[in-house]
């Protein structure tokens, strides 16, 4: 796991699987983004090969924090499976989905 400064705000990369093993990693960077300030949070999903629910609850979590914060959180790259997994419980109809860092920035409220 990464974290690097994007154009617009702080983009995480991920890679590995996002289980009950893992996502507590996941979760810890997350709130030490979002308590450090960023308001714009872009998670590259493009290396993550399987995520359980775990994983989908960090998510989750992370952009409640951020709504809280007037945030924003963007998720990017994800592959058939987990983007299936976002399908499945409705979480892609709240936290917005894209193919690049790039589309995710652009859609951003920073932008605007």
């Amino acid at each position: 796991m990464t974290t690097r400064r994007g154009r617009v705000g702080t983009v995480v990369e991920v890679a590995g699987e996002l289980d009950m093993s893992t996502t507590p990693q996941l979760r810890d960077r997350l709130s030490e983004v979002v308590q450090g300030g960023a308001r714009v949070v872009v998670v590259d999903l493009a290396n993550v090969g399987f995520m359980d629910s775990s994983g989908l609850g960090a998510l989750v979590l992370a952009y409640k924090d951020l709504r809280e914060r007037d945030g924003w959180l963007g998720l990017v790259g994800a592959r058939p499976p987990v983007r299936q997994l976002f399908s499945v419980t409705s979480v892609d109809r709240v936290i917005s989905l894209f193919d690049t860092v790039q589309d995710a920035e652009e859609a951003s409220p920073a932008v605007s």
